[in-house]
């Protein structure tokens, strides 16, 4: 054996690192804890994606991935630093930022360029146009984001308030309530009230909905939300996120069917069907919007931010509501060329 050899051969049994690339890269990787909204739902299949097809690994993360519940929810936690990064609906940071400036939360991608807010009903209640709902009764959860923002649809879709009723329930009857008539109609997210309904037996041409978005308040809807504090320590982690969701997200959008088997694997109880057509609405009503198929993947409008901000302050009742640069950032999304549609 040759000196070079045996000294090769003698580095490498000392060195198993080195002899190791892929092991040294998985030590080398961030590890992030990302909460989810609510339990799974089609369109988080761009994450299972991202992990299932080494997206994340490519991209220097490790990424735990835990269901949500409510979006809410996801903000405390993301707030307490219980996860590092949460996908919720950034109109509730608004009231969050205003309370616990301590704890400001950031918007680094906008995955739904518009608010899935809505309102819902069914045929046998006579109701045919947002404006119908005057003088009727209306069913949400007491504090609901979309219940609490109807006012300020009402006035942009000229809607009469003034002889509506409103009968709070648990998230989990609203669909219920509706299909027994206990109420004419409901307000909440588009894709979930809609396909509740027909989980629990509404015939699909019994529904009708108007989404907020598409009514006269077009607002931002769900995001990557992260910690101030936490953003300012790893931006480079927060990149990473970034576009490994955008790469998962392309990724769910030209193959539906892994991302629903992807999803599957997580939750044996998976509807794949049924999650399948909640992600062909969520992708065509909230994600390739007309902003996003002409400025690509998280394109932020600093007017549309701002937008959000004066809406959601009214809602509340917030005096003095933080501004939209600090609530919203595009300093982590990758290049245009990257995010083109």
């Amino acid at each position: 054996m040759t000196t070079n050899r045996r000294t090769l051969l003698t580095a490498a049994a000392l060195s198993p690192v080195l002899a190791t690339p892929a092991l040294h890269n998985a030590y080398a990787q961030a590890q992030v804890r990302f909460a989810l909204d609510w339990a799974l739902q089609g369109n988080h299949g761009m994450w299972a994606l991202a992990e299932d097809r080494g997206i994340y690994r490519e991209n220097g993360l490790s990424v735990r991935m835990d269901r949500g519940f409510g979006s809410g929810d996801t903000l405390v936690k993301v707030a307490s630093g219980a996860y590092d990064i949460g996908f919720s609906d950034i109109s509730g940071a608004v009231k969050f930022n205003a309370e616990n400036p301590d704890k400001r939360l950031v918007s680094i991608y906008q995955v739904f360029d518009r608010t899935a807010a809505a309102v819902v009903t069914t045929k046998r209640s006579g109701i045919t146009t947002p404006q119908g709902v005057a003088g009727k009764r209306l069913g949400a959860p007491e504090g609901e984001g979309s219940r609490l923002l109807f006012p300020a649809f009402a006035r942009a879709a000229r809607i009469d308030t003034s002889g509506i009723r409103w009968t709070s329930m648990a998230a989990n009857l609203r669909d219920t309530m509706l299909m027994q008539n206990q109420v004419d109609a409901v307000t909440g997210f588009l894709f979930t009230v809609y396909f509740n309904l027909v989980g629990i037996g509404l015939p699909e041409s019994d529904i009708l909905a108007w989404p907020y978005a598409e009514n006269g308040l077009d607002l931002y809807g769900s995001a990557i939300v992260v910690r101030a504090d936490w953003l300012e320590r790893n931006q480079d982690t927060a990149k990473k996120f970034v576009r490994s969701s955008i790469l998962g997200l392309r990724a769910l959008i030209a193959d539906p069917a892994a991302g629903m088997a992807a999803l599957k694997r997580r939750e044996p109880l998976f509807d794949e069907a049924l999650e399948a057509r909640r992600w062909a609405m969520t992708r065509d009503r909230s994600i390739l919007t007309p902003n996003v198929r002409a400025g690509g993947f998280g394109v932020l409008n600093m007017d549309r931010a701002q937008q959000l901000v004066t809406v959601n302050a009214e809602a509340y009742g917030i005096a003095t509501p933080p501004t939209a640069a600090s609530m919203f950032s595009a300093d982590y999304l990758p290049p245009a060329a990257e995010r083109a549609v």
